[in-house]
């Protein structure tokens, strides 16, 4: 009897360990809740400090061990190749835009009049239309309005980056803050990661390490294909004179960010206008252009720089990418993929260590007949 009162029954420690775990998971879900406003910050601090930690350690070793003054450096660099010219970039996209806005609402450029000029260029077409009963007048309206939309949004962010919005600019402190941390603190982090959750260390420290080499690979092979061929694509704008080339520049770069079809989505349309309008020798430019050099940098660069270290097939980089975007936006280029190289991971593993008997028989099955255990009687 003095046993049972001085200690717990094995009942009694079973139900005070449930509801540790369930208060842990709830305490652990409403911290990341509490975190959600934050997550792109954070996100992007974790991509900076998994793609720069190379560069870390090298200028660890060069400052004698100062881990502060190695981050900062680290971090210093990252603001010269990364954020100035993003900003750059993204003030001039937003002038460009609000010129555009400006000319849409002027009347100075008519999408109405180009469609009408592509339907009369391609007589065919217009009669398939006719006979389907397909009157291209709302789409014409419903493009007009969506582009001056578009365009208007673009005008008036242009006003708010060049004053500088508070959200953005917290933003990107946020996540430069964090950087400097995951940076000088990122090894001690992942082993206190590794300690605390219940997957095994081996397993856990491929799991991190798959994390790192898929989020290095997406980022830096996407973000190198996007400058690519959103360089070229404004260069042959710049070249044919076609207006908005720093414009359509980036936004095939944001579009390219999509495997196969990105900037495709920007030059083809403009080349078929071209031809339609009678435009021959430019059309035809840039679509063997577009094709030949545009579409090739994306063929060779992509399997190269992404599918070749996430170890993913170019079908499932290209549907993970798409549903990254659907789902988390912008971010979804990386945590898509991501999602994918994890999926792969676990069944790896799951199949090599969980599944021993049902992969000896896969293996069996496979093996020719003559060298299968008793055969040959």
């Amino acid at each position: 009897m003095a046993e049972q009162h001085g200690k717990p029954s094995r009942d009694q420690s079973r139900i005070e360990q449930n509801s540790f775990l369930f208060l842990l998971v709830l305490v652990t879900l409403l911290f990341l809740f509490l975190l959600k406003p934050f997550w792109g910050a954070i996100f992007w601090a974790g991509v900076i400090g998994l793609i720069f930690h190379p560069l870390y350690r090298r200028l660890l070793r060069t400052f004698g061990r100062r881990r502060n003054l190695a981050a900062l450096a680290t971090l210093s660099v990252c603001v010269v190749i990364g954020v100035v010219p993003m900003l750059f970039v993204a003030g001039s996209f937003f002038q460009e835009g609000a010129a555009l806005y400006q000319r849409l609402q002027s009347g100075d450029l008519d999408l109405g009049n180009r469609i009408e000029r592509i339907r009369e260029a391609f007589p065919a077409a217009q009669n398939l239309l006719e006979r389907v009963n397909l009157d291209l007048t709302p789409i014409k309206e419903r493009l007009s309005g969506a582009a001056l939309s578009a365009t208007q949004f673009i005008a008036r962010n242009a006003v708010q980056l060049g004053q500088g919005t508070v959200q953005f600019f917290v933003s990107l402190a946020l996540m430069l803050y964090m950087a400097f941390f995951l940076l000088r603190d990122g090894k001690s982090l992942v082993r206190l990661l590794v300690r605390a959750l219940p997957l095994g260390d081996e397993r856990e420290r491929l799991l991190f390490g798959k994390f790192a080499e898929v989020v290095r690979a997406t980022v830096k092979g996407n973000l190198l294909v996007a400058t690519a061929q959103g360089t070229l694509g404004g260069l042959i704008f710049w070249l044919l004179d076609i207006p908005g080339a720093l414009l359509w520049g980036v936004v095939m770069a944001l579009l390219s960010l999509i495997p196969v079809v990105g900037a495709g989505l920007i030059w083809g349309p403009v080349a078929i206008y071209l031809l339609a309008i009678g435009d021959w020798t430019q059309g035809l430019i840039l679509f063997g252009f577009g094709a030949a050099v545009i579409g090739l940098v994306d063929n060779l660069l992509r399997p190269l720089l992404v599918g070749r270290d996430t170890k993913l097939p170019d079908y499932v980089v290209l549907l993970s990418t798409l549903g990254g975007f659907v789902l988390f936006g912008m971010n979804g280029f990386v945590i898509g993929p991501l999602v994918a190289a994890l999926f792969v991971a676990f069944w790896g593993i799951f199949m090599r260590e969980f599944n021993v008997a049902g992969a000896a028989a896969g293996e069996e099955d496979a093996a020719p007949e003559e060298e299968r255990p008793g055969a040959g009687g």
